[in-house]
């Protein structure tokens, strides 16, 4: 049955879309396929544990079909993910994506080592917002207003929880993105060392 193209809350049967759209929005936002040999990798680390471990903060696009074209998702305590993440999601994945040994030699090798480190999550520049969030929509259903639509229903789920911060990485490259935050009211906060990533806050309070 098909009906209006919408959000919705995440189901366990999204989360084959959630990885596609992930790896295809995993350049810079562009597709990092050719990338990364074994598609799953880069969702292990930046969607797939968040629908395990935090479903009720999952929020997809339906294309008016059932599918997820997009999706939000996150935590609203990092600290507290980073503890579950190592705990009960990473022995499931290790297995599938070991340790590399000596220095990365490829992109995959880098995402398998930032896989086994999750508490490079935890920042104490970040504490005053606690929870942070990763946003993906395929190309077709970029600049149509869903991207808005699912950082307000995230951001009002927080809210509700008594989550008062929240916080997200982007590549610095990406100035698209960097545009799209500033217009939602993210600011930039500074870290030590980020490297290629700027480190975006804001409230979780709508905005006036």
């Amino acid at each position: 049955m098909t009906s209006l193209p919408g959000l919705r809350p995440y189901r366990p049967e999204d989360s084959a879309a959630l990885s596609e759209i992930c790896i295809r929005t995993a350049a810079g936002g562009g597709d990092a396929r050719d990338i990364y040999p074994d598609h799953a990798l880069v969702p292990s680390i930046f969607a797939t544990p968040y629908a395990e471990l935090e479903p009720d903060l999952a929020f997809v696009v339906d294309d008016g079909t059932g599918r997820a074209v997009g999706y939000i998702l996150g935590t609203a305590d990092t600290p507290r993910f980073v503890k579950e993440y190592r705990e009960s999601w990473l022995p499931r994945v290790a297995g599938r994506y070991p340790l590399p040994e000596g220095p990365p030699r490829s992109p995959a090798d880098e995402m398998t080592a930032l896989l086994h480190n999750p508490e490079r999550m935890v920042l104490p520049e970040l504490a005053g917002h606690p929870a942070h969030l990763h946003i993906d929509l395929l190309p077709d259903w970029q600049r149509r207003g869903y991207g808005k639509e699912l950082m307000n229903t995230f951001l009002a789920a927080l809210n509700a929880k008594g989550v008062e911060g929240v916080h997200l990485s982007m590549l610095t490259s990406n100035t698209p993105a960097r545009a799209f935050y500033d217009r939602l009211g993210f600011t930039e906060i500074q870290v030590p060392d980020p490297g290629p990533v700027t480190y975006l806050v804001r409230s979780t309070r709508a905005e006036p």
